[in-house]
C-alpha cells in the first residue's frame, strides 16, 4: 500500500496539531509561517499549493524548524523577522519580539502627530527602549514630519534597530543612542513626544511566563524589578524635564500595574491630564500624560 503523500496541506494539518499539543497560542499560523519560510514563498502562496509535495530539501528544512519550535523557540526567531504595523522587522535573541498590543501605542502617537502637533516641523519624538526599532520605524514611516531619537541600553539591540531603519529607508530621520532611558541624551534635547514600551514585568511575574519567552527573549527588556513599576517611575521622573510644554508621554504597560502607574503620573509635578487608554481587548494598556 502506498503511503499518503506529504503535500503542503497534509504538512500544515499535521504540524498544526503538533504545535497545538505543545501549547502554541497560534498553531496554524506558526505552521504556515514556518512552511512558507522553508519553501521561500509567502503564506498566501501556500493556499494555491495545497496539493503540491515540497521537495526533499524543503521538507528537511521544515522538519528542523518544527523541531525547534516544539522545543519552544519563538517563530519570529526561527525565521528572523516579525511583522509589526504591516512592516516586516528583523529580530533575534537580543531584542524583544514586537507584540500586536504595542501597535496601539503607535496609533496613539500618530493621532497626536496629526492633531496636537500638526503644525510642528519637525515633530521630535524619542522612542525609549527601542529594541528592534519597531515603534521608531513605524512612526517614521507614517509621520513625514517626525524626527526620531531611538534609545536602548543594548548595543546589539541597536544594531538590529539600525538595520530595520535602513531596510525601511527611514534611517535618515532616526538617530540611535545607546544609554539607560534618557540619561545619555544631550542636555538640550527636548521632544514633543516621548514613547516607550519599557520593561514592566515584575520579578515574580517573570517566573510565570512561558519558556518560549523566558529562555529566548532578553530578560532586561522584560523585567523592571520587584513590582514592575520601577522603570516606568524612572522614565516619568526623567521625561518631565525632556518634554516641551504641552508635550506628551506615552508608555505601554501591563493592565495589572495600570492603576499604580496612573497614580505615579498624577503625583508628578511635571505632568497634567494623566489618563489610561484601553486597547482593543478592553485592557488598560497605555499611560498618557501632558507636560505642564
Amino acid at each position: 500500500m502506498s503511503q499518503e503523500p506529504w503535500t503542503v496541506l497534509r504538512l500544515l494539518e499535521w504540524t498544526t496539531d503538533f504545535f497545538r499539543k505543545h501549547g502554541s497560542d497560534s498553531p496554524r499560523l506558526d505552521a504556515e509561517v514556518l512552511l512558507a519560510h522553508a519553501r521561500e514563498c509567502s503564506r498566501m502562496e501556500l493556499y494555491t499549493a495545497f496539493n503540491e509535495e515540497p521537495a526533499e530539501p524543503q521538507r528537511v528544512a521544515f522538519r528542523e524548524l518544527v523541531r525547534r519550535r516544539g522545543e519552544g523557540v519563538p517563530v519570529a526567531q526561527l525565521v528572523g523577522f516579525k511583522e509589526f504595523y504591516s512592516l516586516k522587522f528583523r529580530v533575534d535573541e537580543h531584542v524583544l519580539i514586537p507584540r500586536p498590543e504595542t501597535e496601539h501605542l503607535v496609533v496613539e502617537a500618530l493621532d497626536l502627530c496629526k492633531s496636537d502637533f500638526a503644525g510642528t516641523d519637525p515633530i521630535r519624538i524619542a522612542d525609549v527602549g527601542t529594541g528592534s526599532g519597531a515603534i521608531a520605524v513605524a512612526l517614521a514611516k507614517h509621520a513625514d514630519k517626525a524626527k526620531l531619537t531611538a534609545i536602548d541600553i543594548s548595543e546589539p539591540a541597536l544594531e538590529i534597530a539600525r538595520w530595520n531603519a535602513t531596510h525601511h529607508e527611514v534611517d535618515d530621520r532616526i538617530e540611535f543612542v545607546q544609554g539607560d532611558l534618557l540619561d545619555a541624551l544631550d542636555d538640550q534635547a527636548a521632544f514633543e513626544l516621548i514613547c516607550s514600551n519599557p520593561p514592566y514585568v515584575s520579578e515574580d511575574e517573570y517566573e510565570e511566563l512561558s519558556e518560549s519567552v523566558r529562555l529566548y527573549e532578553p530578560v532586561e527588556a522584560l523585567v523592571s524589578g520587584p513590582t514592575g513599576t520601577e522603570t516606568i517611575q524612572r522614565l516619568i521622573d526623567q521625561a518631565s524635564g525632556r518634554l516641551v510644554s504641552g508635550g506628551a508621554l506615552l508608555i505601554e504597560l501591563s493592565p495589572m500595574i495600570a492603576t499604580r502607574c496612573l497614580e505615579m503620573l498624577q503625583s508628578s509635578d511635571g505632568f497634567t491630564d494623566a489618563r489610561l487608554v484601553k486597547d482593543l481587548a478592553g485592557h488598560q494598556r497605555l499611560l498618557v500624560g501632558r507636560r505642564r
